[in-house]
């Protein structure tokens, strides 16, 4: 082999090399999803708030990291982690009272009826603190003979019952139900917060309102909604209200 040959061998392995390592790092990159400016920190000056993800390469619609990154009035550069998911929304709200706007950030890990991770961070006085959320309301639930259901809060001890005749033949046909007798003893399926958002409360101080669903014998099959609205006192969600809908299946 001469030596032109062998020169150009080397050359096209060098520029093969080059090109698979910024097909690697492409795949990292992250993309912006909502850039925003406020005074966060307390000092009066404005600071840039970025979130961000990393898309998967398979799947684009699916981020595999979800963070956000805050550039303070003092070129300094904060980054506070999320959970990764499908969607992903970022509110500047002052919920501990302050008087300094906090970061809440929603992710949502499926399509619109999926699970909403939240997360609050406060960067008053530049110090990075991350306060909690709200966790999903306790109950327990049960189908129970005559195409009947019962979900028990276990914060107010109270007792909602529901009618779902009009589901027996569906029922029926799963076999769930014979003539109107439980096959076997038989949970409700409560899902975690599918929506979490701010919300001005009776007192008129600022909160958080979210929705749970509660479904039958299937995903679909929704039998109620649990609308809580929560208020943050002492650093601890305090249960301000709550209220069951009934799902509309038929």
């Amino acid at each position: 082999m001469n030596k032109e040959t062998l020169l150009a061998i080397i050359c096209f392995f060098l520029v093969s090399m080059t090109t698979v390592v910024y097909a690697v790092e492409d795949k990292n990159k992250p993309i912006t999803i909502s850039e925003q400016k406020a005074d966060i920190s307390g000092d009066g000056k404005l600071e840039t708030i970025f979130l961000k993800g990393v898309p998967y390469e398979e799947d684009k619609s699916f981020l595999q990291k979800i963070y956000l990154e805050v550039i303070t009035s003092n070129e300094k550069t904060y980054t506070f982690p999320l959970e990764s998911g499908t969607k992903a929304a970022l509110q500047l709200i002052d919920m501990n009272d302050d008087g300094v706007r906090d970061l809440f950030a929603t992710v949502q890990n499926g399509e619109n009826s999926g699970t909403v991770f939240s997360f609050i961070y406060s960067l008053k006085n530049f110090k990075k603190v991350k306060l909690p959320a709200p966790e999903s309301v306790e109950l327990e639930s049960r189908f129970l003979n005559n195409y009947q259901a019962e979900i028990k809060m276990k914060q107010t001890g109270k007792t909602y019952y529901f009618d779902l005749s009009n589901r027996k033949n569906y029922y029926q046909k799963l076999g769930l139900y014979y003539k109107g007798r439980l096959n076997e003893p038989t949970e409700l399926m409560v899902q975690s917060f599918q929506s979490l958002k701010p919300t001005v409360l009776q007192d008129g101080r600022l909160g958080l309102k979210g929705i749970q669903r509660v479904a039958g014998i299937a995903n679909g099959d929704t039998i109620a909604y649990i609308e809580s609205n929560w208020q943050l006192q002492k650093g601890k969600w305090r249960l301000a209200n709550l209220k069951v809908v009934e799902g509309n299946n038929s």
